[in-house]
């Protein structure tokens, strides 16, 4: 109970997004299943030492350092619910530390990669059409799978060189939508989504991007896109992330201001935009020591 109270607390009153909300119920169901086996009955019951134990429970069953740490992030959460709630009167996680994460720079594509993937021949009708403009704003616009299955037609603001997107948590963003993505998205609209919508059975969905059916097209869907045109150009195995994660280092590379870059990614924290100047520092250091004469002494 107490439990389902602290998720409904960090869906209303936090605004998680509802992945992250999922995550987190699925790590506190395996976190209350561990403290029944341990004998435990109630969460004032719980210790340091208990939570430890639940920590390399994770570890032991191979579960990924990153899993991990969510899992202790959510327990840690609901004991500090739980204690400011009044439900209980230790929390047993407070002197518990997350363990730093590893830098992990994220993967990009080069320009010229960009460039193959999106000059490539896609094929004539609706279906060619979708996929192009999909490449392109999922590039153009650097957003998230999630973001782009999510937009309406009533988000496109082609005109006004906009797009209204909704990122984690609901939250509302302006990106911005010029060059060869909205030509690409504005072909879509007025020559290929009309053919797909005609497939739908019932009420027309509003979503911008439909699949074979006139339904919304889900985040798999995009998926395989991706990596279906990125096998044709040789990028085998292309996620929809690398393009938005490209998307942000090409235009830090290009002169874009950082605080610029966050509010176009819709990061709430500076500090994860600012891994793309890492990414951006390790390309000017390959290039110093392939150029500079005396790099190698």
């Amino acid at each position: 109970m107490a439990a389902g109270e602290y998720l409904d607390y960090l869906a209303v009153e936090r605004g998680l997004a509802r992945n992250t909300i999922a995550a987190y119920r699925r790590d506190l169901t395996t976190y209350c299943a561990y403290l029944e086996r341990a004998g435990i009955m109630s969460f004032d019951e719980a210790t340091r030492q208990v939570v430890e134990g639940f920590v390399a429970d994770r570890r032991d069953g191979g579960y990924s350092d990153a899993s991990v740490e969510r899992a202790l992030a959510a327990v840690k959460g609901l004991h500090a619910f739980l204690v400011r709630d009044g439900i209980v009167a230790q929390n047993p996680t407070a002197a518990l530390r997350l363990p730093k994460k590893a830098e992990r720079l994220p993967e990009y594509l080069s320009v010229e990669d960009v460039s193959a993937l999106l000059d490539q021949d896609f094929p004539e009708g609706e279906m060619g059409l979708r996929d192009h403009a999909i490449l392109e704003v999922l590039y153009g616009c650097g957003l998230r799978v999630s973001e782009l299955v999510g937009l309406d037609v009533g988000d496109i603001h082609i005109d006004d060189g906009f797009v209204l997107v909704r990122g984690k948590g609901s939250k509302e963003r302006l990106s911005p939508l010029v060059g060869s993505a909205a030509r690409a998205l504005t072909l879509y609209l007025t020559e290929g989504r009309s053919r797909l919508a005609a497939h739908a059975h019932g009420t027309e969905s509003s979503a911008v991007f439909l699949n074979k059916n006139g339904r919304r097209l889900s985040r798999q869907g995009i998926h395989a896109i991706c990596e279906r045109y990125g096998r044709q150009v040789g990028l085998v195995g292309l996620h929809p992330h690398t393009l938005r994660h490209s998307f942000a280092t090409h235009m830090l590379a290009g002169g874009a201001d950082l605080r610029v870059l966050q509010e176009i990614l819709g990061h709430a924290d500076i500090s994860t935009t600012q891994v793309y100047t890492h990414v951006d520092r390790t390309q000017l250091t390959e290039v110093y020591l392939a150029a500079h004469p005396l790099a190698h002494r």
